[in-house]
């Protein structure tokens, strides 16, 4: 992925407006910001789960088998979960599975199906990261007080309900 690391200074932003007049100038600035945030934030999670030998993908396939309560799932509802092609989350299984965070149990009666089941390792490994991770998270949000999270999870969520705009 392909990640905006320079924001738009004024000059750029007035020969944009120069070029395209009917352009919102602030609304682009606003939404690079946004991106670049997300982006930074994704960052340094990745930053963060590198120091336990993880990547964000992985580590999510492992989250989403702890929240089943019997720790397992499709790998086409964890693709699904992800938003991520079947090939992908058959590359995470695979390493995963190496590793021996994860096991494959095929099923019974079709042996072309199995499920995926988050290992004693696996739980291992997130007892490792979690606290880390929660530490880590809670630092960040921190910085803002109650009342701007709470601004800016709804303002959020108010963009994520009208991406259909962006199509």
């Amino acid at each position: 992925m392909l990640l905006l690391k320079e924001l738009p200074n004024s000059k750029s932003l007035e020969q944009f407006l120069a070029r395209y007049p009917e352009a919102d100038i602030q609304a682009i600035l606003d939404f690079a910001i946004m991106l670049r945030a997300a982006s930074d934030i994704s960052d340094a999670l990745d930053k963060l789960l590198a120091k336990h030998a993880l990547l964000q993908g992985r580590w999510w396939v492992l989250v989403l088998l702890l929240r089943q309560h019997d720790l397992t799932s499709s790998p086409s509802a964890l693709a699904e979960k992800t938003g991520v092609t079947k090939a992908t989350m058959t590359g995470f299984i695979d390493s995963l599975e190496r590793e021996g965070l994860v096991s494959r149990l095929m099923n019974t009666e079709d042996r072309r199906k199995f499920t995926i089941r988050l290992t004693a390792a696996g739980q291992q490994k997130l007892d490792q990261v979690m606290p880390d991770y929660y530490s880590k998270v809670s630092s960040l949000m921190s910085m803002l007080n109650t009342d701007e999270r709470a601004v800016m999870i709804q303002s959020l969520q108010k963009l994520s309900l009208h991406l259909e705009v962006m199509k």
